[in-house]
């Protein structure tokens, strides 16, 4: 391939697909799926070429362990923690 651009072009038009793709669609759907088997931020975003601060803040949600804490804690007894003291 002499030309990127020619060469994502032509897939873009093998692949069939209508919309508007570019390259940089790629590297979201790449931080998607890292994200959401867990890959660590360290190795995601060396991987990716962006900051761990950056994959966090626009991918984390996609992270198994996104708020498993408050999911966890949103099922536990509330009353085997503490007692309640009515006057």
């Amino acid at each position: 391939m002499k030309s990127i651009k020619v060469g994502w072009k032509h897939a873009v038009e093998l692949s069939g697909i209508q919309k508007k793709i570019v390259p940089h669609t790629l590297r979201h759907t790449a931080a998607t799926w890292l994200m959401q088997q867990g890959v660590g931020l360290w190795e995601a975003s060396g991987y990716l070429g962006m900051s761990e601060q950056v994959l966090k803040d626009t991918y984390g949600h996609h992270h198994p362990d996104f708020m498993r804490n408050a999911a966890i804690r949103i099922g536990q007894n509330r009353n085997a923690k503490r007692t309640l003291s009515l006057p």
